[in-house]
């Protein structure tokens, strides 16, 4: 592989994730695809644009809405709600499932004999 100026010798970081432990790649993908995270940070976003949009609305809005700043107070919900979620998967991570790679061997052997 030929260097490229300015390119610095050793491993890459992706030859590096290669030749990782196979348990910890598997953590690291448990804390990528936590749902916690999905639904967090889509609350967040959308509690920020809502309490935008509540922020700015005119009086009419207010009037519909019976003199309740409903934007607002739905923007600040959803946004504490998203950071709830956050929090709580960072502050309780998540694992990746412990199975052997003999235990599901031995479960495909015995289904398979059903």
């Amino acid at each position: 592989m030929a260097r490229r100026p300015g390119q610095q010798g050793g491993a890459s970081r992706h030859e590096g994730d290669r030749q990782g432990d196979p348990k910890q790649a598997s953590a690291s993908a448990a804390r990528l695809f936590d749902v916690r995270r999905m639904i967090g940070g889509l609350f967040v976003v959308y509690g920020v644009i809502v309490t935008i949009a509540g922020l700015v609305d005119g009086d009419g809005a207010r009037e519909k809405a019976q003199g309740i700043d409903i934007n607002l107070w739905a923007g600040l919900a959803m946004l504490a709600l998203g950071l709830v979620f956050l929090a709580w998967m960072w502050l309780s991570p998540a694992e990746p499932p412990s199975t052997d790679d003999q235990e599901v061997m031995e479960e495909a052997e015995r289904r398979a004999k059903h």
